[in-house]
């Protein structure tokens, strides 16, 4: 009789082993299905590629010794063009009126379109999400001018040659050289490429850095590759 308790007694607590185990899995199992996820691919929180040591741009001193003002013009302008031709400006300079985002300037998600007044659509404004300032919590970015730049200012699919003579031309820019230089070197949006916020790579150097490039090309000349 007591062998016969002892065996059952094992028994139920060989069951109560194995009950204890499923439930184990299964809150395990539930765990791993609700845990958090990383955003799609297409979202603005993508990763881009940590900023690289070799990301500074070249001081305008580098090019001093270009004694042709011609040739030290084109040098400073390719130089500003690590800029100009990074994600975080052409991402803002599509080439339609859909805005692109992170580092493989993606189609904009949630679609959005420029509207009237390149601010978004009157039922979606870019100030709806984009707020006065990055918002760290859900990855956003900000600024309050955030916009696209005018379609006739589109970099996109363009060559550094013809974004530059684009820069230069009034009707397209809508600006003339002195208003060229304060945007490139003072604005606040474009300023804003240089701190992105959330794992965004930022633009190569410091806003500093690309406005004295900016002046420096257009003292030689604003001469503009081919």
């Amino acid at each position: 009789m007591k062998g016969r308790r002892a065996s059952g007694g094992r028994r139920r607590f060989g069951c109560l082993s194995i009950l204890a185990s499923l439930v184990a899995l299964l809150v395990l199992g539930v765990a791993i299905a609700f845990r958090p996820h990383a955003l799609p691919s297409s979202q603005p929180l993508v990763a881009a590629p940590a900023r690289s040591p070799g990301s500074a741009l070249r001081p305008v001193s580098t090019f001093a010794s270009i004694a042709d003002p011609s040739m030290r013009s084109l040098a400073l302008f390719e130089e500003a063009g690590r800029v100009i031709e990074h994600p975080r400006c052409m991402n803002c300079h599509p080439r339609g009126d859909r805005p692109t985002q992170t580092a493989a300037m993606r189609p904009h998600m949630p679609w959005v379109t420029r509207g009237p007044d390149d601010a978004g659509a009157p039922t979606m404004r870019c100030a709806t999400c984009h707020r006065a300032t990055n918002f760290e919590a859900s990855g956003v970015p900000g600024n309050p001018k955030w916009k696209l730049a005018p379609i006739e200012m589109a970099w996109q699919g363009k060559t550094l040659g013809e974004i530059c003579r684009q820069l230069l031309d009034p009707a397209r820019s809508h600006m003339n050289r002195a208003e060229l230089l304060h945007h490139m070197a003072e604005d606040e949006l474009v300023g804003w490429a240089w701190h992105p916020g959330g794992n965004r790579e930022p633009a190569p150097g410091s806003q500093a850095a690309f406005g004295a490039l900016i002046t420096a090309w257009l003292e030689t000349g604003a001469k503009c590759p081919v």
